[in-house]
């Protein structure tokens, strides 16, 4: 793992959530045909990439008894303790509608609505996500969403895992269709004749499904543009380089474009966390996957202090931040950036992944800069509540026109007029 100089500091933004020219090309094709053709296209796109055929993609409540069959009890216990620290943590989150009369009678307020629709995809591949589940899926739930449609690739049996099926069961997820890509991404949002349309995509994806929510948004809201995870880690000399490179290497094995950065004013744990990370990486089962992400986006920045390290991660905006020094909550207040921020010796970032009940869908590639996780407000909209007063009106009507005429819109202003000459 590579050793710089912090003024060496160059930005992590990856560009392939943009994908190519090609990919762009491909994904606007699959969207284009699932638009015209409906399940038809499912299937055939199911076929050509999945290398498996199916004739229906709802999941049957046989085949999640199987899942639960497959699955040991001991999973099925730890999902319902995780969901259970998901939906507490997120009910936190819940803000009721609210109205206030003020002295002239007006009544002003802000009325909140759970959206009607939403559409979960769930990464398949290289492994299985029950966590993504749980974390898109609860806090729909506890928003007031009332229907839930999840999506997911079939492995070649035609099969989702069954992990994956009992998180989803366990969420309270009704609708599951054995479908992935950007081809599910199109049937979420225009709907064929197995998968009626939704009002909200959500849940990361491969490059496709990340430009095929790109391509539909405007149709249908989506949560973000999820690139690969990231971590960025604080550390003094009193962290354990064992420790900090084990949380380093659980980013990299999720992807060759993860980035896991360690940045300390120490250089003696730079130089131990280096050789703790080669040391730990030769006994990954993933370890292609974790050394080329090492290789190609692994680095650990020195810095002169640690009031430098801060600012160096102020600037990388990194979607997992982990604070490892002596008196870390004292640099809490310091963060400006960060998707998740995990404080202390004991908060290692894969208890924010699987337990503690914090949102695991973050903000990527330094747009924690201006967004937040996943939560119970991306699924509630919120409508602005009138009941101007007569008095209201009378006292304020003139102005109100002045402002209309202002900006050329007639009409506007004759609209507050017409109500003070009628005496009704």
């Amino acid at each position: 793992m590579k050793i710089v100089k912090v003024n060496d500091l160059v930005s992590i933004k990856r560009s392939v959530e943009s994908g190519t020219s090609e990919q762009e090309a491909a994904v606007k094709t699959i969207i284009s045909e699932v638009r015209k053709q409906g399940d038809k296209a499912l299937r055939d796109y199911t076929d050509k990439f999945d290398r498996v055929q199916l004739t229906a993609f709802l999941v049957t409540e046989d085949e999640i008894t199987r899942a639960y069959e497959q699955v040991d009890p001991k999973f099925i216990s730890i999902v319902r303790e995780s969901a259970e620290n998901i939906r507490t943590f997120h009910e936190k989150q819940l803000r009721p509608s609210w109205m206030t009369t003020e002295e002239n009678g007006t009544i002003l307020g802000q009325k909140i609505t759970p959206l009607d629709s939403v559409g979960v995809y769930v990464p398949g591949g290289t492994a299985a996500y029950p966590s993504s589940v749980l974390m898109n899926v609860i806090p729909a739930k506890v928003a007031g969403v009332n229907r839930i449609v999840m999506v997911s690739p079939p492995d070649k049996t035609g099969n989702l895992p069954a992990a994956v099926l009992v998180a989803a069961k366990e969420a309270g997820v009704e609708e599951i269709y054995k479908v992935g890509g950007a081809q599910a991404i199109a049937a979420l949002a225009y709907g064929t004749e197995s998968i009626i349309a939704v009002d909200k995509i959500t849940g990361p994806g491969n490059i496709y499904v990340a430009l095929a929510k790109r391509e539909v948004f405007g149709d249908v809201a989506i949560d973000m543009i999820a690139g690969p995870s990231e971590i960025a880690i604080i550390a003094d000399d009193t962290a354990f380089a064992d420790e900090v490179a084990a949380d380093l290497l659980s980013q990299a094995e999720h992807d060759p474009r993860a980035c896991s950065v360690l940045v300390t004013p120490s250089m003696k744990l730079a130089e131990a966390v280096a050789v703790e990370v080669e040391t730990q990486l030769a006994l990954l089962p993933r370890k292609e996957i974790a050394a080329q992400s090492i290789a190609d986006f692994g680095v650990i920045y020195v810095t002169t202090t640690l009031e430098e390290a801060v600012e160096t991660v102020n600037v990388l905006a990194p979607e997992h931040l982990e604070i490892m020094t002596e008196n870390a909550l004292e640099l809490l207040g310091k963060i400006r950036h960060a998707g998740a921020i995990f404080i202390g010796r004991y908060s290692s970032e894969p208890v924010g992944d699987y337990f503690a009940g914090t949102n695991h869908v973050l903000p990527t590639n330094g747009t924690a800069r201006f967004s937040s996780p996943l939560n119970v407000d991306d699924f509630q909209k919120k409508s602005s509540v009138i009941i101007y007063s007569e008095k209201a009106l009378h006292t304020n009507a003139e102005k109100i026109a002045e402002f209309a005429r202002t900006e050329g819109l007639e009409a506007h202003a004759r609209a507050v007029e017409i109500r003070l000459k009628n005496k009704r």
